[in-house]
């Protein structure tokens, strides 16, 4: 009622008021006009400044014979490194689930590079790398570790698809030189399958994430491709154990890669393709304590990709004892024989397996 009443006691109010205010008014308008006009006048002679400007460093520019790009005075065009070309675009990185309760996986065989680690209670868990091919979906897609952020500084601003973290990883995650995706930030990237129970059930639409897949050439990890080098030893069978996982990766002559084995069960994905890498790598590394538990207060353990060691690996049905060296973060991974030469890999899918160095 109040506002009612205040309302009523200005109408009754009129007259006078209502003369003074319809001056005011009319000298408001008249101001108004005359400003925007003034404005108007301003953006024209503004924009006929530019255009003179624009058409003067034109024509200079066509007078010096200059064929680079001009100095805009911001200081000189910072020239990409091969590294850094721009040309090449990021490679989608997924945290995979290997519980066997998340298998058989999802587009894990149109993966250029499948690395898998240990994480708490001796299990593992797999970080497939897509360059060349983006699959439909991938997954099930699980949570990101410490580890995955030294693994991944190999790449140029790699953008990272998982399901979380824990909480106190989470600033780490975000302070990294990559682009975090969980379903938080990309909701409608991830969806729900149906043929699996939580949390072994979520998956990732790549073409969400990123139109194309970005090539080859973002595959910066030092890999080098060709001719098997010399010496070796035949070897049909290798098994890396976990201290509560198994790997298996057995020479197929017939498709001249390797089948793999989880656990002692075929690794096949949800459309029943055997997952057959061209090349393993058995990769000895450091492996030591973390900051960082998981729900049970296992701890998660740390993989050191940074530094040297042994590796051994399989291609054409043969295994090479070699060396690997990886001098900084920033930096992808050297194979090399005992004499110091590179090691080529088989054209196709790598597995890179994470053990601990004896």
């Amino acid at each position: 009622m109040g506002v009612f009443n205040a309302r009523n006691q200005n109408h009754a109010g009129m007259g006078t008021n209502e003369r003074i205010s319809a001056q005011s008014f009319t000298r408001d308008v008249v101001a108004t006009v005359n400003t925007r006009r003034k404005r108007r006048l301003r953006r024209t002679s503004t924009a006929v400044a530019m255009l003179a400007a624009s058409l003067t460093a034109a024509l200079a520019a066509s007078c010096t014979g200059q064929h680079g790009p001009a100095d805009d005075g911001r200081g000189a065009l910072k020239t990409p490194t091969p590294r850094q070309s721009a040309a090449v675009r990021p490679v989608l990185a997924v945290k995979i689930d290997n519980a066997p309760a998340a298998r058989p996986q999802t587009g894990l065989d149109a993966a250029d590079v499948v690395y898998a680690e240990q994480v708490e209670g001796g299990l593992s868990r797999l970080m497939a790398v897509f360059a060349t091919t983006l699959p439909p979906a991938v997954g099930p897609v699980r949570s990101a570790r410490e580890s995955d952020l030294e693994l991944l500084r190999q790449f140029d601003d790699p953008t990272l698809a998982f399901s979380g973290a824990q909480h106190k990883l989470l600033p780490l995650i975000d302070q990294a030189p990559l682009n975090p995706e969980p379903p938080s930030k990309a909701t409608d990237a991830y969806f729900r399958g149906t043929g699996k129970p939580a949390p072994h059930n979520l998956y990732l639409r790549p073409d969400r994430l990123m139109h194309a897949a970005p090539g080859r050439d973002a595959l910066t990890t030092g890999f080098r491709y060709g001719a098997a080098p010399a010496g070796g030893k035949a070897e049909t069978t290798r098994t890396i154990h976990y201290p509560a996982a198994g790997f298996t990766f057995t020479w197929s002559p017939d498709l001249h890669r390797y089948l793999v084995a989880m656990d002692g069960t075929p690794t096949v994905t949800t459309d029943g393709k055997r997952v057959a890498p061209a090349t393993v790598v058995v990769q000895y590394v450091k492996m030591h304590k973390s900051a960082f538990h998981d729900v049970l207060g296992n701890n998660t353990p740390y993989t050191e990709t940074v530094g040297s060691g042994k590796a051994s690996v399989l291609r054409d049905g043969r295994v090479y004892d070699v060396d690997w060296r990886r001098g900084k973060a920033t930096d992808g991974t050297d194979f090399t024989t005992k004499d110091g030469k590179p090691v080529n890999f088989a054209e196709g899918q790598v597995w890179v397996v994470l053990a601990a160095a004896p």
